[in-house]
């Protein structure tokens, strides 16, 4: 937990809530040990996609569907979603979720691996979620940044891995160890890029906000 259990329990206590069928699609995930989108990171990609209002969107980890569903729900603008899975299991139940939500015309599933499914991507996007395998975010990145349109939002979820990225190298548990040091890079590399203005914060396990720049500072 990166911000104290208690505070995060009272901002929770203050969000509307979601529909009957999101609140379903979650309570099954949680309950087959599923990883989605934490409640805090739920109210804040509301207002992104408030604010934004994208009309394409790209996201990069489908897992059962819950937050391509949750961002089709709550984009105030009619929107295309293509969202990319690798794992065969969870694809299946995906697809039946999008039934079920009434999404099937409007999402779009891509089965396979992200780094070949993304170049073979040509329009690009207003909005992209990064969800994935964490220690794949870098690897993806230059193909996530050729789709992201100017004045695009790219929005990395889990990128403070629960603190442990302020850590020693040594005290990071071995097997973490290559995921550290992967997402630590992506990191830099967000805040320090020519074409990004990035935000990282400490919302759920850590999210990065950029927004790809329409000109560069001084021109």
């Amino acid at each position: 937990m990166i911000v104290d259990e208690r505070l995060v329990t009272y901002i929770n206590s203050l969000d509307q809530g979601n529909t009957e069928l999101i609140d379903a699609i979650e309570r099954e995930a949680l309950d087959s040990f599923v990883p989605i989108i934490r409640k805090e990171m739920q109210s804040f990609l509301k207002l992104l996609l408030a604010m934004q209002k994208p009309k394409r969107i790209l996201e990069v980890g489908t897992a059962i569907g819950f937050s391509a569903i949750f961002m089709e729900q709550y984009d105030p603008v009619p929107c295309e979603i293509i969202t990319i899975e690798n794992y065969e299991k969870r694809i299946p139940i995906a697809k039946e979720n999008f039934v079920r939500a009434g999404k099937e015309n409007r999402i779009t599933l891509l089965e396979g691996d992200a780094a070949e499914v993304l170049r073979t991507l040509e329009e690009p996007f207003d909005f992209i979620f990064m969800d994935a395998a964490k220690g794949q975010y870098i690897h993806f990145l230059p193909e996530i940044l050729r789709l992201l349109k100017p004045g695009g939002v790219l929005v990395s979820d889990n990128v403070l891995q629960d603190g442990d990225i302020i850590e020693s190298h040594y005290v990071v548990e071995r097997r973490n160890r290559t995921i550290y040091k992967r997402m630590r890079e992506y990191l830099y590399t967000l805040t320090h890029h020519d074409e990004l203005v990035t935000a990282v914060l400490p919302v759920g396990d850590g999210i990065t906000v950029s927004t790809k720049r329409e000109d560069k500072i001084g021109e």
